[in-house]
């Protein structure tokens, strides 16, 4: 009931939600964008954010995993790294209030994706579903995806469905040129018959959803 089908490989992404203490979120941000890239050297990031919107002094950041014996060496590479530690894990764990994580794959129907350009913004939306996984609602929430797609206002990165962590979880990573421009193109897809047939139709299998606009960091591939 948990995930049901996923895509036919082992590949997996960590999800890490961190809360920030609010007097620390500069320190921290300039702490990341000066020595990521330590972290960066073992495993690839995908993609690193704040919250601007939806939620205040948070930071998301997604890495890949081959499986999870790849996952298992890496962090026992970041215990033994001792620039990691000394420069970046010592001065940072004071300025973090909460941490939070997620092992999601890829739903079936879908591929990674990249911006067309840098310096847009990042819509992640959260979707509670009802427990049956992909089986159940993947069909009808890839309609509803596509035809927000097909309105050509917003750019997708990825659908993600949960493993470990609140199960039966749907992350969507969005891409927009601006916060205007997406609300621009959130009104205009409101008025659409074949966006408004489509998410009716997959709210069926919807318990609840909440969604963050996010600013990638410097260090963040995806920008």
């Amino acid at each position: 009931l948990a995930t049901g089908p996923r895509q036919n490989n082992s590949i997996f992404y960590e999800i890490r939600t961190y809360d920030i203490k609010p007097s620390k979120m500069k320190e921290f941000v300039e702490l990341s964008n000066k020595y990521f890239h330590l972290r960066m050297a073992h495993s690839e990031l995908v993609g690193f954010w704040s919250a601007e919107l939806g939620a205040m002094n948070k930071v998301v950041h997604v890495w890949k995993y081959d499986n999870f014996v790849h996952r298992t060496a890496v962090r026992q590479a970041l215990v033994n790294d001792k620039d990691w530690q000394g420069k970046f894990l010592s001065p940072a764990l004071p300025l973090i209030e909460k941490q939070h994580n997620e092992v999601a794959y890829l739903v079936p129907w879908c591929q990674l994706g990249k911006p067309p350009k840098e310096g847009g913004v990042y819509e992640w939306v959260t979707f509670q579903m009802k427990p049956g996984g992909p089986a159940l609602w993947g069909e009808a929430f890839q309609a509803a995806i596509n035809a927000h797609i097909n309105t050509g206002y917003t750019k997708l990165i990825g659908v993600f469905h949960t493993e470990y962590g609140l199960l039966n979880t749907v992350h969507v990573i969005w891409w927009n040129e601006s916060p205007d421009h997406r609300a621009a193109g959130r009104h205009k897809a409101h008025e659409d018959a074949r966006v408004v047939a489509a998410v009716r139709d997959s709210v069926r299998f919807l318990e609840s959803q909440q969604n963050m606009l996010l600013i990638p960091l410097q260090c963040s591939p995806l920008k």
